[in-house]
């Protein structure tokens, strides 16, 4: 289980990546028609990507970026393929000369709680078939490589064109067509007309670390059809740094988020929860259940010391208990199988919707009831083994996140453990969980003290978002 942030995600200093697209899976994609041919034989795709979805069955794509003419009919892809990363390109009619591409790795992309730097080089000039397509991940090109369809590789032909860089063949970021649409996010997506580039022109090894982070892209030449997309304008997310701009398809404002490469931040981790009595939506921070069993959902982040919060709308609060709150990474429990409520762990705390707290299965009276529409706020303070929810911003029995040992109208935690943000539903619930880049419209702006975060209440003094750069520091 995905429970801490990959260190490539940590690394501090240097470039700084603000924002990302996050696509939905089901809807969402950008488009551009490009309005002059470039060079369709040499050409560089390069993107950071954090995927919502693992698991992927057979046969199941989800599209990163396609060159496509007549709809299907010849096109050149990018894709996870099942979770592999895919380029594959053809054609369907004998109408044109063609180029055929099945190059896929043997490595997995299976881990929600990561960003993956991918870039893809093309170069049909070369002479040795197996330099036409390379394909690095996080800096270190992939060697081991398959063919879904066949026993062997498949380079394209020397000096081929692909479909990737003509007026014909529309570009498409997230899809194809109206199908394989991709679900998590995406930042810092750059592609590169007429030169095929090596990783260290988007990314570099931390000289402390060895992780690989990004660097500043916006001084390379583009080329004819290229573009550097930085997602920093939410009411245009298509928007090019240059002026090759892409239009949005049911991608709304909100889909600009804050988790980034540089900056990784807790979502509900889509590894352990039940698929077949819940989903989730919006980046893996949504989630809807309907199934007459207790289905628990946790986040992908669990630190052991420090302070931490995050906030919950209750979209729709059911009809049975609604338990909001935290569990250690030890509960029995964390599976994909529907079972007890996590609030019955001997680690687990909740406020429900009646109002009353659950502490290990026993449930005494603690504040207001709350029901759909509300926010419920979560402070743990983990230094000094303290719990405290809030309703709407109004901390419940009297709670004081900022009371330290004191802890004025706290619930004790369990000593000893790592903690998951969690929440469990039971028949008709949803819930869209907020660790610092909203799924959802709020009325307000509040950042933590470190300037991290949108909530729509105010962060206690000293306690942080659920992301990279915090954890780093107080985690």
């Amino acid at each position: 289980m995905s429970i801490i942030i990959p260190a490539n995600s940590a690394v501090s200093g240097g470039f700084g990546v603000a924002n990302s697209l996050m696509l939905d899976g089901s809807s969402a994609f950008l488009t551009r028609d490009p309005s002059s041919n470039g060079n369709q034989k040499t050409w560089t795709w390069s993107a950071w990507v954090k995927k919502a979805t693992v698991g992927m069955g057979n046969g199941d794509y989800q599209m990163l970026f396609t060159g496509n003419i007549g709809n299907g009919s010849r096109y050149t892809d990018i894709s996870f393929r099942e979770d592999y990363l895919e380029v594959f390109g053809g054609v369907y009619s004998t109408s044109t000369t063609s180029v055929s591409i099945n190059v896929s790795t043997n490595k997995k992309f299976n881990d929600p709680a990561a960003w993956y730097h991918l870039v893809v080089a093309i170069d049909t000039t070369q002479g040795t078939d197996s330099n036409r397509v390379k394909i690095y991940v996080n800096g270190v090109q992939e060697t081991s490589l398959k063919n879904y369809q066949g026993s062997t590789v498949v380079y394209p032909s020397q000096n081929a064109d692909t479909f990737m860089n003509v007026t014909t063949a529309q570009n498409r970021i997230g899809a194809s067509g109206g199908s394989y649409y991709f679900n998590g996010y995406i930042a810092e997506n750059v592609f590169i007309d007429g030169t095929a580039l090596s990783p260290t022109s988007f990314g570099e090894f931390d000289e402390d670390s060895s992780i690989w982070k990004p660097i500043d892209v916006s001084g390379l030449t583009f080329g004819t059809n290229g573009f550097y997309l930085d997602f920093e304008d939410s009411s245009a997310l298509g928007n090019d740094a240059g002026s090759n701009n892409f239009t949005p398809n049911n991608i709304a404002a909100t889909d600009q988020a804050t988790d980034t490469c540089t900056n990784n931040f807790a979502t509900i981790n889509p590894l352990y929860y039940s698929t077949t009595q819940s989903t989730l939506s919006n980046g893996n921070l949504t989630a809807t259940s309907s199934g007459a069993n207790w289905n628990n959902f946790h986040s992908t982040i669990a630190p052991s010391t420090g302070k931490w919060y995050w906030e919950i709308k209750v979209v729709n609060v059911g009809s049975n208990t609604h338990p909001i709150g935290i569990v250690g990474t030890d509960y029995s429990e964390i599976n994909k199988t529907p079972g007890d409520s996590f609030d019955n762990d001997t680690t687990g705390i909740s406020y429900v919707q009646t109002g009353d707290k659950d502490v290990a299965g026993s449930r005494t009276s603690y504040g207001n009831s709350y029901t759909t529409g509300d926010i419920i706020g979560v402070a743990m303070d983990l230094d000094n083994l303290k719990l405290y929810f809030s309703k709407n911003g109004t901390f419940q029995n009297s709670g004081n996140p900022t009371s330290g040992a004191t802890g004025t109208g706290a619930i004790s935690i369990v000593s000893g453990h790592s903690y998951l943000a969690s929440f469990a539903h039971y028949n008709t619930m949803v819930d869209s969980i907020n660790f610092g880049f909203p799924s959802f419209a709020i009325s307000s702006g509040n950042a933590d003290g470190n300037g991290y975060g949108n909530f729509e209440y105010a962060v206690p003094a000293n306690y942080y978002s659920l992301n990279s750069k915090n954890l780093a520091e107080y985690g």
